[in-house]
């Protein structure tokens, strides 16, 4: 893997990979992957299909764990603690990271209560903090106006793209630190995907965002960092814009 450049360097860590390697049913998806992604900055995984992409994404907030024949050994420290050690608490390593999924997957429930679901979980009762936070949050991912007179219909009432937005905004409800997005994009059309893009700009001043992405013009449209996996592997870690425009590595500039 070529050396990061000195601008990301100056760039604070938010999460740091310490030669991460990860085996699925004895086969090993992840080798010695090692680098740091950045505070307030889109970091976006880019590759070819198998190559490792949503499995390095997945051990951020540690859902490989609920895969059996799973297994990581290295370091992952996200605010400068491993999040592999034993005594570390999982759920709230998830409060602090959320998750956004390739095929948007709204509860069977309301607009509304997609959103308050977490907080009910956390056991929020005040029923005024309650509705606050859902507005907030719908706001946050441009999409109160859009429901705010039927947030009482079924979620899957909503279009495939207003769907996405709603699981970002129950994403948001439970005030995240990171959001982790595996492909958000891939079943929107362009307009929603536009929406998505334009509202993931606005969500980076706040927290910091991983997106695993297929689509390179996405990548360069609103990524900070770029980093692209082989077989596993990663080849090249820079700005986006150095790595579009001037790879460092052959086999990145072949993939181009």
């Amino acid at each position: 893997m070529k050396k990061q450049t000195n601008q990301l360097i100056k760039q604070t860590t938010k999460i740091k990979f310490k030669h991460l390697n990860f085996w699925y049913n004895g086969k090993q998806i992840l080798y010695d992957v090692t680098l740091d992604m950045y505070k307030n900055q889109i970091t976006a995984l880019i590759g070819p299909s198998g190559c490792g992409k949503s499995t390095l994404i997945r051990c951020i907030n540690r859902m490989n764990d609920l895969i059996a024949v799973a297994k990581a050994k290295g370091e992952i420290r996200y605010n400068d603690e491993n999040i592999f050690e034993k005594e570390y608490d999982v759920v709230k390593l998830r409060k602090k990271i959320g998750m956004v999924f390739q095929k948007p997957n709204p509860f069977p429930m309301s607009i509304f209560e997609n959103v308050a679901y977490g907080l009910r979980v956390d056991k929020l009762k005040d029923k005024k903090k309650l509705r606050k936070i859902v507005e907030d949050s719908l706001k946050k991912a441009e999409l109160w106006e859009e429901v705010k007179d039927r947030l009482d219909l079924s979620a899957f009432r909503l279009s495939g793209g207003q769907q996405q937005r709603l699981c970002i905004a129950r994403a948001l409800a439970i005030n995240p630190d990171v959001i982790l997005l595996d492909e958000p994009c891939s079943a929107l059309d362009p307009i929603a995907t536009a929406k998505i893009e334009s509202l993931l700009l606005k969500l980076k001043k706040e927290m910091t965002i991983v997106i695993v992405t297929h689509n390179m013009q996405q990548a360069k449209r609103i990524s900070d960092h770029a980093i692209y996996l082989l077989n596993g592997k990663v080849i090249e870690y820079s700005q986006t814009t150095q790595m579009f425009e001037n790879p460092q590595d052959n086999l990145t500039k072949d993939y181009w």
